[in-house]
């Protein structure tokens, strides 16, 4: 009498082929979650950096133009000008004093660059500032505060023929004066890069009544002897 055959247990060819397919689409899947979470934690921490980024200079700018003193870093001998305040919408100088550690050389001639795409910073002791030769007692490279942007000026505000508040302007003729207040537009191309409006009160500015609103009282003409008479 024949016996029956015994079936062999296991997979088939077509079996084992089904499972290898369906256990690579669930790794790329997995792989590709994994990687969209990587890349949304890095461009959080990028967005993070970049706004510290620009705190730190939008603070660092205001507490040094805020503190702008009245004190010539020139003085032009055969016109008597005294230059505190010199600006144009790429770089602005003036006498401030410095933070830290720095400030115990006093005040410091100061000003702030916009070269290409940087931001820089640069300083040297008002005490021996040679305006031909700005860097003479200070070898260091400029601070570079911020790049990356594709367009940037200066803008300055100071009081009109009136005494009153004037309009924002990229230049300033008055070298001998403070400007009451000083801004620094930034655009940058990347939309995701947002640069805070920028509106920096100088303290030292003159007849800083009028910024606060108060306006100069009006003064009558003094009367002539005629009607004193």
């Amino acid at each position: 009498m024949r016996k029956p055959s015994v079936r062999q247990s296991g997979f088939t060819l077509l079996e084992v082929l089904i499972a290898i397919t369906l256990l690579a689409l669930l790794m790329a899947m997995a792989f590709g979650s994994l990687r969209t979470a990587v890349g949304i934690t890095r461009s959080g921490e990028r967005t993070v950096s970049i706004t510290n980024q620009t705190r730190t200079v939008q603070e660092f700018l205001r507490r040094q133009l805020s503190q702008a003193m009245s004190i010539p870093f020139e003085v032009i001998e055969h016109t008597g000008e005294n230059h505190v305040f010199e600006a144009s919408p790429n770089e602005l100088r003036y006498v401030g004093p410095m933070p830290g550690h720095l400030a115990n050389g006093g005040p410091h001639v100061q000003w702030i660059t916009i070269a290409g795409d940087q931001l820089l910073f640069d300083h040297s002791q008002l005490n021996g500032f040679d305006p031909d030769d700005p860097k003479a007692n200070n070898p260091r490279e400029p601070v570079l505060l911020m790049r990356g942007f594709s367009e940037a000026w200066f803008e300055y505000r100071g009081l009109d023929e009136n005494g009153e508040m004037g309009e924002w302007s990229r230049t300033w003729d008055n070298i001998q004066q403070l400007p009451m207040m000083v801004r620094l537009v930034v655009v940058f191309d990347d939309s995701n890069r947002v640069w805070p409006d920028l509106d920096i009160t100088i303290l030292a500015g003159s007849n800083m009544a009028s910024m606060f609103g108060f306006r100069r009282p009006h003064m009558p003409p003094a009367p002539s002897d005629e009607v004193l008479r």
